[in-house]
């Protein structure tokens, strides 16, 4: 059996928002592109795009687990998708990333799922605009952000960038995207998605180039999307962070409420 990770402090506090959070982004969640299928067990979203589908919430014990995971193998294999079962922390049964990984799953590396509530006080809000950030709106940019992902990470991400300026163009209200400009060079880049009947807001990207780190454009990202948070009524911000941005975020007010794992199923046979 695996050690179950857990954040440094848990309080009554938290475990209320963490119940919200499972509750609104979990079980609730409506996911533009995708359609949501609900079983006694699962929360499945299926890609109408032909991408990679995923189960966002799962309700297992270790009579049923096996049976379960495998019932979604053989779902997701009819709809021709590979798909990721996401599991956190405080998921049952305690080993279930172990049964998915002998069910042939691979596990990403954890991330820390950090959650902020925000208000007229909170010092992101009253943080001044960086002189060379942009929003961006338009196709290009969101390229931009692409060719910024690519070079960061070393990984391809066309598929990210479809999906992007698709869910701009069907729901421009929903998405936001900001980027740090030096001269024509997009350097640091990230979007936040307004989650749909939620609390929430949900942050992604935050990357800068290696040449351009230390400059405080994280921060400066981080704080114009609080900000617009704050001005469309979500009042909690969300992000699955990396152990380099955890601190950061920490430092801003994040709390680390559990840990995350994108376990990727094994590839269906076309």
């Amino acid at each position: 059996m695996t050690k179950k990770r857990v954040c440094e402090e848990s309080d009554m506090g938290q475990n209320e928002i963490l119940a919200l959070f499972h509750k609104e982004l979990r079980q609730e969640a409506e996911i533009p592109g995708y359609t949501k299928v609900e079983t006694p067990h699962t929360v499945r979203h299926v890609s109408k795009f032909g991408e990679k589908g995923f189960v966002s919430a799962s309700n297992l014990n270790k009579e049923n687990a096996r049976k379960i995971i495998n019932e979604e193998i053989d779902y997701f294999a009819k709809h021709n998708q590979d798909f990721e079962f996401k599991v956190y922390s405080y998921d049952r049964p305690d080993n279930l990333k172990d049964i998915l990984v002998q069910e042939g799953f691979t596990i990403d590396d954890p991330e820390a799922l950090m959650v902020m509530e925000i208000d007229e006080r909170h010092p992101l809000i009253r943080t001044d605009r960086h002189p060379l950030l942009k929003e961006i709106t338009d196709e290009q940019g969101i390229q931009d952000i692409i060719q910024l992902e690519d070079t960061v990470w070393n990984v391809l991400h066309a598929e990210l960038g479809e999906r992007l300026w698709r869910d701009k163009q069907d729901h421009p209200d929903d998405l936001f995207l900001y980027g740090i400009y030096d001269d024509e060079l997009l350097v640091s880049g990230a979007w936040m998605y307004v989650e749909m009947n939620s609390s929430f807001c949900s942050l992604w990207g935050g990357s800068t180039l290696a040449d351009h780190r230390k400059k405080g454009y994280y921060t400066a990202l981080l704080a114009e999307r609080a900000k617009k948070a704050f001005q469309i009524g979500h009042p909690y911000l969300t992000v699955d962070a990396s152990p380099m941005s955890k601190p950061i975020l920490e430092k801003s007010g994040f709390q680390c409420l559990a840990y995350s794992y994108g376990c990727q199923s094994p590839p269906i046979k076309k």
